[in-house]
């Protein structure tokens, strides 16, 4: 079927990273039934600038 190792590698690559989609979705799917991360419990408040910075700066490192 498969002509060299290369094909081989690129079809393993394929299949790990199926597999990791599916295993991203599970997770998210079970995360969402829990109610992990979701927030919803917290208060809201009013986002100040600094901490908008400290997002922004994170976001970039």
């Amino acid at each position: 079927m498969f002509h060299s190792e290369l094909e081989i590698r690129v079809r393993h690559e394929e299949l790990c990273r199926a597999a990791d989609r599916q295993r991203l979705a599970r997770a998210a799917v079970a995360g969402r039934d829990t109610g992990a991360r979701s927030g919803g419990g917290e208060p809201e408040r009013p986002v100040r600038a600094r901490d908008r910075w400290a997002r922004i700066r994170r976001a970039i490192a």
